[in-house]
């Protein structure tokens, strides 16, 4: 796994000079690189709050000195001890979504937090229902008299911009997102003046330049961005700062293919799906010295098994590949791929380890 330390920094400078602009606060996903050296280039640009997705990603950021931290995950009591742990040394941020985790919450907490309320504005993964009030006041007065939760305000993940198939399709869902979320909170206001309210998702943050209503952003992919962030038009090719080398190990001109050591285990199976039964699982570009350059036109990884991946290549591709050549794929998802290959490799023969 290679790293472009020069655009995954422009990446970043750009999102928080975006935020910046906007008056919102910047507290990136750092999901997607899980790494303590990358989290060093985030606080060089003035980075002091993160988003993680588990307790125990937090725990490690911890150790590194982060300690404003929100768990953008609904909160599962059975980490008790882990939640307690943090607390305890830490500002921790952690995500309601139903009223029996409330309960739960509220039972097993022995130091204070700050709690967000996930609301659905449509992705249909978890939170309320952006318009269900009923269920939104029921998770509210749990924690109203609780002395350790401070109701801080309202999460959300626009995820299904990742669905879209244009710019203006994620603008017309971010506006609809800051719509929603508009009248959740002209409706608690009043009841919490200093509620704030969170969206996060690479799409919307990296199209839109104003965030109405919204006080905070977390975008995460953002920092390598990936093939399905370029092919739905939230970034261009030259954004993607992280590839893949894989050494040809078989190649079959009767079948225009080629047969690379990289598959389910280093690519995970994201992909996308195209007409004709052909799946995506990554693009490749061409072999340069330094990192790599421009996509090679009709070169597509379209299979994936546990270890192998298979490109479908032109003949022009074939007249000057050889088993032993190595080359160079652009991940479908960057975060999923960063998850399964663990160490980033810079130019310089420097490396960065994911957790």
């Amino acid at each position: 796994m290679v790293l472009n330390e020069e655009i995954c920094k422009s990446n970043i400078a750009r999102m928080a000079a975006k935020a910046k602009a906007a008056q919102v606060i910047f507290r990136p996903h750092f999901k997607t690189h899980q790494s303590r050296e990358i989290g060093e280039w985030f606080r060089a640009c003035g980075v002091d709050k993160i988003t993680v997705s588990s307790l125990n990603m937090a725990m490690k950021f911890a150790e590194w000195g982060w300690n404003d931290i929100t768990v953008a995950f609904p909160v599962n009591c059975l980490e008790q001890e882990k939640i307690n742990a943090l607390a305890s040394k830490i500002r921790l941020n952690l995500l309601l979504a139903h009223s029996e985790g409330t309960r739960q919450l509220a039972e097993c907490l022995k130091y204070p937090v700050g709690v967000y309320l996930g609301v659905d504005t449509g992705y249909h993964r978890d939170g309320v229902d952006a318009n269900n009030y009923q269920k939104i006041d029921r998770i509210i007065d749990i924690v109203a008299p609780d002395v350790n939760m401070k109701f801080e305000g309202f999460i959300t993940h626009a995820g299904h911009t990742y669905n879209a198939r244009s710019k203006q399709e994620i603008l017309q869902i971010h506006k609809d997102n800051l719509r929603m979320l508009k009248n959740i909170k002209e409706r608690y206001i009043s009841r919490y003046p200093q509620l704030k309210i969170s969206l996060g998702d690479t799409p919307s943050c990296s199209l839109a330049d104003r965030f109405g209503v919204a006080d905070e952003i977390r975008p995460g992919n953002f920092v390598f961005y990936d093939v399905t962030q370029m092919r739905i038009g939230s970034c261009e090719w030259y954004n993607i700062a992280m590839a893949v080398k894989c050494p040809v190990v078989d190649i079959n001109r009767d079948r225009n293919e080629v047969v690379i050591y990289g598959g389910g285990v280093h690519f995970s199976k994201d992909r996308i799906d195209r007409e004709a039964n052909r799946p995506l699982y990554g693009l490749v570009a061409e072999n340069h010295t330094d990192y790599w350059g421009n996509i090679i036109p009709g070169v597509e990884l379209v299979s994936l098994s546990q270890e192998h991946g298979i490109i479908h290549a032109t003949d022009k591709f074939l007249d000057h590949l050889h088993v032993g050549d190595i080359v160079t794929v652009l991940p479908i998802h960057s975060c999923m791929t960063a998850d399964l290959m663990k160490t980033y490799h810079m130019n310089d023969e420097r490396i960065a380890i994911h957790i």
